[in-house]
């Protein structure tokens, strides 16, 4: 890392010009080595201000641009984010830390999102009947909303934005972009590359800033939808004050995800998946498995393979290819991990692998792969999202206990079930409270084109990111009638 890298200032897009803002800065670290390696100006509430007022001024034209043009530039975007794969995955790793291959599926996933907008003048089609009376004809029409704003968290810098404004500038909305502090360099690079494939001026803004800049967006009267992802008490403090601002608002927060174990599982391949889930992406991910709940006589099998695979897994620079697992992405949440460890030995869960002892390893804020055996429901490991390596074992003695055990958490956005048995799974798919359920797949994510649909306090809102959930999230329908004399 040169001077000159860590001096460098990361700008907004405000107005159609990029611009190095004069709030207040803060530094963006290499979790990976504890250096800084930029500088992120915050945004002013007259910087949002003049961003929202912007992105207001050119919505009509945007609007009135045919959905056939409007999915253009999203034509030309995708085939620069696949030249640009690479280097965005490069970037992504090096402010986020995870793993150089896990970066790369990252931005793979993210250029399925624009791949699925570029078909919304298929997407938006309404409906039409003739004749619904003598003479009068109908149909519906989807209209964009007006101004946007994403908030996005840190774990998926390139992805989860895509979620968002690709969708939304497809249906005819123009976009604001606030992403997380600690990974900025991420969404500057796409969305310089969204720049370069032609979209007008002034339809996108990009602001970056804190809690004061996202309350700015929340209860600025020209923003009308509001698309939040992160941890689930700054999802329902964005959900209501959103909506008293009479916003659409949708809100993901976090999760507490169950791996259930049937003793007939194939349990090489079950331990690949849960190592995947618990582990990749340092465990900071709302889709990451964090309780495995091996059932009757799965336990043995599967614990003994499980602590096998996990004291040989590899941590260190997510930079360098063949890493198991990178650091976790600040030191605060470095410490605050530690801590859910000390608490579950001080509850009382036996620990089987322990994670401190790869803390020290670097002057990076690494955390290695965890699990505790034996936890009870009750403990606080066992209740709490983490959001890092830390898997916790909840023995079951049947499949009814299990499903139990995942109804009663608090949220409900993913699980899954590892079984041979198509009995088993369709029971368990049948009677979990969990939007997005999975058999034999540890990360149960739902591809561009379905819904990402958390339940209970994993997700607040009535219509759920990307897919078509996203287009009607996006747009306002219109009934039409019809007659002529």
């Amino acid at each position: 890392m040169t001077a000159a890298e860590t001096r460098t200032l990361v700008p907004s897009l405000v107005d159609g010009k990029w611009e190095h803002l004069n709030g207040v800065s803060h530094p963006v670290f290499n979790p990976a080595t504890g250096k800084t390696i930029a500088t992120l100006p915050y945004a002013s509430a007259a910087d949002v201000d003049k961003a929202v007022e912007s992105a207001h001024a050119a919505f009509q034209q945007w609007k009135d641009t045919p959905v056939v043009d409007r999915v253009q530039p999203l034509y030309r975007y995708k085939t620069l984010l696949e030249k640009h794969a690479n280097e965005i995955a490069d970037i992504l790793t090096r402010e986020n830390g995870k793993v150089i291959e896990d970066a790369r599926v990252e931005v793979r996933r993210g250029i399925q999102m624009v791949e699925v907008a570029c078909g919304m003048p298929s997407l938006m089609m309404g409906d039409s009947l003739n004749d619904v009376a003598r003479g009068i004809d109908s149909r519906t029409v989807r209209e964009p909303l007006g101004v946007c704003v994403g908030i996005t968290p840190f774990n998926f810098p390139a992805m989860v934005p895509m979620w968002m404004y690709p969708f939304a500038l497809a249906c005819g909305n123009t976009f604001i972009l606030k992403p997380s502090e600690k990974v900025p360099l991420t969404p500057t690079r796409c969305i310089e590359l969204l720049l370069d494939a032609g979209l007008p001026a002034n339809v996108f803004q990009l602001i970056h800033g804190g809690r004061e800049t996202v309350d700015a967006l929340l209860a600025h009267p020209l923003v009308k939808a509001i698309s939040f992802v992160g941890s689930t008490p700054v999802a329902k403090h964005v959900y209501t004050t959103g909506c008293s601002h009479g916003k659409r608002v949708q809100a993901l927060g976090g999760a507490k995800n169950h791996l259930v174990v049937m003793p007939d599982a194939n349990m090489e391949k079950t331990v690949e998946a849960i190592m995947s889930s618990a582990f990749g992406a340092a465990g900071e991910r709302c889709l990451a498995g964090s309780v495995l709940v091996p059932v009757g006589e799965a336990a043995g099998p599967l614990l003994k393979l499980l602590t096998e695979k996990t004291r040989e897994m590899t941590v260190g620079d997510g930079a360098k290819e063949g890493m198991g697992m990178g650091p976790v992405v600040t030191a605060d949440h470095q410490k605050k991990i530690l801590g859910y460890i000390d608490k579950g030995q001080d509850e009382g869960a036996e620990l089987i692998c322990d994670g401190r002892t790869r803390s020290k390893q670097g002057p990076g804020y690494f955390v290695g792969p965890t699990i505790f055996d034996k936890v009870q429901p009750s403990m606080t490991i066992a209740r709490e999202e983490i959001f890092g390596p830390v898997l916790s074992v909840i023995r079951a003695e049947t499949l009814d206990e299990a499903i139990r055990l995942v109804n009663s958490s608090e949220f409900g956005n993913t699980t899954s079930i590892f079984t041979q048995s198509g009995a088993s799974a369709r029971e368990y798919q049948s009677r979990v409270e969990v939007g997005m359920i999975g058999v034999n797949i540890g990360v149960a994510a739902p591809m561009a084109f379905f819904p990402f649909a958390g339940w209970k306090n994993s997700f607040f809102g009535d219509l759920h990111a990307h897919g078509k959930d996203a287009v009607h999230f996006y747009t306002e329908q219109k009934v039409l009638m019809t007659r002529w004399f």
